[in-house]
């Protein structure tokens, strides 16, 4: 896909020309304008050009970087869409009406887009869905930056709605990687035809920039290993090269990520194996059902027949890892000097799928990934360098790549990432939503106070949270002389200062979260069912990655609400078999996102402003 043997005959080679460095020769005029390798054998549709020709064809002036680096892009227009009844969109940029009803698969591979064709009349997808596939198509074949952080995960019954959006990202990444083979293929033939003709000097305007420094344009980024099986697969069948002989390591692959089971270390815990998976949720059993290592990477090489898995990652078209995987990759360069990851310098196409999920791992791997995408190379990778294209080499790939960022939930943490790390010149799309609220899935009839306190600002939010809940409410749970009182907790850092707060307080504790032993969780939960600890801390990532049922809960404070919003009734019914249960939730302003989730839009608007500052829900 990537020939150099002529670059070698032309003698146009760095080695040639003496130089160990990646280096960033001036090209004139006449090289800059000249596009005929970005897509030029895209013919425009009945009203559009090819997307892809489009952006990859423009050439960033001066004041257009500038503007994207120091001004923060505004959301100017929004957009109602049929297919999503309680969303809307909004954007940057040009408004996407006129664009959206254009066809969605302009400029799109003739062989692929049969073969989506075909797919398309056999599949027992409904209509609704398949209309799903090809609006989020478009939007992908926009190459805008892209928030959907409001997709029914397949693990909670939305089965059909996620797989028409994986599908149209994987039916986006497949085209993309086409298009730069067709062009690369295609100027290949013609320098060729140059080289043989009995014209000896070739000029510069017939150099075609069609490259970038390293081979790899897509990434995936994916949870868990069982999630990439996943996508893996289907992106197998979507290539139309699906057939056993065509897919080499695809046995291995299977071996490798199709493996697992349910729960892991918790099997020992309480009984056998087959009534503890009868115990947990069934959304639990389908996302951890598989395998859930978290710690993966690989690269794919799509040829015109042929699909490779576990190719070396610099001959690779597609990278599919998980956070951990390539933190890992990063932080092994720090060590090892003879290591490098150049194979991140030219990824085009970002896709963070599952982001939700990610948030229960560490999101801070994310951003750690980003900020080392498209950065220029520490070494040349055997790449022609007078085809690489002029933005990749002044340093601006990162205004060119394409980030999507798919998940169930948004969080304060995915808006700043997308924010700050995603400079698409293009522009953004964003998915903002309403929500009902999931409190009619409380099955008690308990009184749910919900406790407003005040703070400045989101950086003072978790110091006036702690001093509530010490003013507040601990001396309530001090002065009582029942027990049974189970703290359930949002993030790591607050379940360490609550911890820390209650050992100050010489206060009768136990200890549930992500990191505790399992011989420690076994202990904790028997003492505090016994009542020989008042108050047990409980963290949302602990019950994300085991759905603990905790006997003996009286009474439950909500110290910061649960980013996923079906724990909220699952952690409240948990107070079934008490005689006097009662639930006290506190919030701020700031935790709009979370709060919207539970209680609905409109009530959370309402408890965030008013001028009441108690709110109960029965």
């Amino acid at each position: 896909m990537y020939p150099d043997d002529a670059a070698r005959k032309r003698g146009r080679s760095d080695a040639a020309n003496g130089n160990d460095n990646v280096p960033s020769p001036k090209r004139s005029k006449e090289m800059e304008s000249n596009q005929s390798g970005l897509g030029s054998e895209l013919k425009p549709c009945s009203k559009f050009f090819s997307c892809f020709q489009r952006h990859f064809g423009h050439v960033l002036t001066s004041e257009e970087v500038d503007k994207l680096t120091k001004d923060k892009l505004k959301f100017e227009w929004k957009m109602h869409v049929k297919e999503m009844t309680m969303s809307k969109l909004v954007g940057t940029g040009q408004d996407l009406s006129m664009e959206l009803n254009g066809d969605p698969f302009c400029g799109v591979n003739q062989k692929l887009y049969n073969h989506w064709k075909n797919l398309d009349c056999s599949s027992n997808f409904e209509d609704s869905c398949l209309s799903k596939r090809r609006l989020f198509f478009s939007l992908c074949n926009t190459y805008r930056d892209i928030m959907h952080c409001n997709k029914r995960p397949f693990y909670l019954k939305g089965k059909e709605d996620d797989s028409s959006i994986m599908d149209a990202y994987i039916m986006h990444a497949l085209n993309h990687i086409h298009r730069i083979r067709e062009n690369v293929l295609k100027n290949d033939a013609k320098l060729n035809k140059d080289e043989n003709s009995k014209s000896e000097e070739i000029h510069c305007g017939e150099f075609y920039l069609d490259q970038g420094f390293t081979r790899p344009k897509v990434m995936l980024l994916l949870p868990l290993a069982s999630i990439a099986f996943r996508v893996v697969k289907r992106l197998v069948q979507l290539s139309s090269l699906s057939h056993k002989g065509n897919v080499a390591y695809m046995d291995r692959f299977s071996e490798e990520f199709g493996a697992g089971d349910v729960l892991g270390d918790d099997k020992n815990i309480d009984g056998n194996l087959e009534s503890q998976k009868r115990a947990k949720p069934v959304d639990f059993q389908t996302l951890f059902g598989g395998n859930h290592n978290d710690h993966f990477m690989m690269g794919i090489k799509l040829t015109k027949r042929s699909i490779k898995l576990y190719s070396n990652f610099y001959s690779s078209d597609i990278i599919v890892a998980s956070p951990l995987g390539l933190v890992t990759k990063i932080g092994e360069t720090e060590f090892e000097k003879e290591k490098d990851i150049d194979y991140l310098s030219s990824i085009e196409v970002l896709i963070i799928d599952h982001a939700d999920v990610i948030t229960m791992q560490n999101w801070s791997h994310v951003n750690t990934v980003i900020e080392h995408l498209n950065h220029l190379p520490s070494k040349q990778h055997g790449t022609d360098v007078m085809r690489i294209k002029p933005w990749y080499l002044e340093g601006h790939a990162r205004f060119y790549r394409q980030t999507i960022i798919l998940g169930y939930l948004v969080t304060p943490e995915m808006n700043a990432l997308f924010n700050r790390l995603c400079v698409n010149y293009e522009g953004k799309l964003k998915l903002i939503s309403k929500h009902k609220g999931v409190l009619h899935k409380v099955l008690l009839q308990v009184r749910q106070a919900y406790e407003r306190f005040e703070a400045s600002s989101i950086i003072d939010t978790d110091d006036a949270r702690l001093e509530y809940f010490s003013k507040k409410v601990f001396p309530k749970m001090k002065d009582s002389l029942e027990g049974g009182t189970l703290v359930f907790i949002s993030s790591y850092f607050e379940f360490v200062r609550i911890r820390n707060f209650l050992k100050s307080q010489n206060a009768s504790f136990c200890l549930l979260g992500e990191y505790t032993k399992q011989s420690d969780v076994s202990r904790s939960r028997l003492w505090f069912f016994e009542g020989k600890r008042k108050i047990m801390l409980y963290t949302e990532r602990a019950h994300f990655y085991h759905r603990y049922k905790i006997r003996g809960i009286k009474n439950l404070i909500i110290y910061s609400l649960p980013e996923r919003k079906e724990f909220y009734p699952e952690i409240v019914n948990m107070l079934e078999g008490s005689k006097n249960m009662s639930c006290s939730v506190l919030f701020s302003r700031f935790d709009l996102y979370r709060l919207e989730r539970i209680v609905g839009t409109a009530a959370a608007k309402k408890m965030s402003s008013s001028d009441k500052t108690t709110f109960v829900f029965c």
